[in-house]
């Protein structure tokens, strides 16, 4: 059985979810209302895209190189026997983490079968646990229901950039979307949104709840039709 997948997000009022020119103290007050609400969710773990999870990152790059050819099939690091998992989609094998953890939360990589050994060798060495979901294209499903069988998880937090939240919005993968928009007017042109993907249906959302938080946050919980 896949995950339930719940996309928690948080944006300025008009959808932009980059925080880089909104007020300081805004953005201080928004990380700590996004944790509270992010650790009241009690997911198995939380998934981003390769550019989001680049930003945790210890230093710079460390390349490996491979010994042998690894079979294509999941990795489990020892690390990783539990939860909650910080999971990441790499599908041209860019990501260089040097660590197989963010704050405590054991690494999965999302990767395809055609990644070089070398990369291989680098996650190994660094205890970075990984599936393949595609040959050459990653193929959400197919992530999710690995995630599912190897790794125990059954609640996920899909939480950006507007890119794989577009793609699984695309994809159907989505159960419930919490969001909290922040009393910002951002309007910035060409910048991320919540969901940025190529042209698809859309989808009808059902209200589950409204509530008001601190520093004039609302907190929106939708049913994804």
């Amino acid at each position: 059985m896949k995950p339930h997948v719940t996309m928690h997000m948080g944006s300025s009022i008009d959808g932009r979810i980059v925080p880089t020119h909104w007020p300081q103290d805004l953005t201080a007050q928004l990380t700590e209302v996004y944790e509270q609400i992010h650790q009241s969710l009690e997911a198995d773990g939380w998934i981003v895209g390769r550019v989001t999870m680049a930003d945790f990152a210890d230093g710079e790059p460390r390349p490996a190189k491979a010994t042998e050819v690894y079979p294509r099939t999941t990795w489990k690091a020892p690390s990783a026997e539990r939860g909650p998992y910080a999971i990441a989609i790499d599908r041209h094998a860019r990501l260089h983490m040097n660590t197989g953890s963010i704050n405590g939360d054991p690494l999965v990589l999302i990767l395809t079968e055609d990644v070089p050994d070398d990369h291989l060798a680098e996650l190994r060495r660094d205890g970075i646990s990984y599936i393949f979901a595609g040959r050459s294209e990653i193929d959400l499903a197919v992530a999710l229901d690995l995630l599912a069988s190897d790794f125990g998880v059954k609640r996920l937090l899909l939480e950006g950039g507007g890119g794989i939240n577009g793609s699984f919005l695309a994809a159907g993968l989505i159960d419930e979307i919490s969001l909290f928009i922040i009393p910002v007017a951002d309007g910035t042109t060409g910048m991320p949104s919540t969901f940025d993907r190529d042209a698809a249906p859309s989808r009808r959302l059902s209200l589950k709840s409204v509530e008001t938080l601190e520093h004039d946050v609302l907190h929106l919980r939708y049913q994804v039709a």
